[in-house]
């Protein structure tokens, strides 16, 4: 399994075992799959951006960037703020456990977005999950 889609599984079993987060979402609408249209509300795990970290000539060391999207129909962005607040929180609780075969070695939210829709219904918020995993041996 490669670094980012253990990542992926790990942000998608945080975010589906927090109350906070699925007292504002139902698991069924946290996605890591495409859907369109997105039900409302949801949350999408999105694309993933990996690079390698270049700190040792091993390169055991990548540095994943997800983008989770968030999803509400609502005529402000305040709902979608509450739901990145508790993705924020989930995140932020403990190291995320990516499996055998990699480490979390740092991991933090590095930028969130809230922005309206031109479709005058929908609120769109846009966080980046910033991950850095190594690589383990067993």
């Amino acid at each position: 399994m490669s670094a980012d889609l253990a990542v992926q599984i790990a942000i998608r079993s945080r975010l589906v075992a927090t109350a906070a987060v699925t007292d504002l979402v139902p698991t069924t609408a946290i996605l890591d799959r495409n859907a369109t249209p997105a039900p409302r509300p949801s949350i999408v795990i999105g694309d993933a951006q990996v690079v390698d970290e270049g700190t040792s000539i091993a390169r055991t060391r990548e540095r994943i960037f997800h983008t989770i999207h968030v999803w509400k129909t609502e005529p402000s962005r305040e709902g979608v703020k509450r739901i990145m607040s508790a993705i924020r929180a989930a995140i932020r609780a403990e190291r995320l456990d990516l499996g055998a075969g990699y480490h979390c070695v740092d991991w933090r939210i590095s930028s969130t977005r809230a922005l309206s829709d031109p479709d005058g219904e929908t609120s769109h918020g846009i966080m980046v999950i910033d991950v850095l995993a190594e690589e383990v041996t067993a």
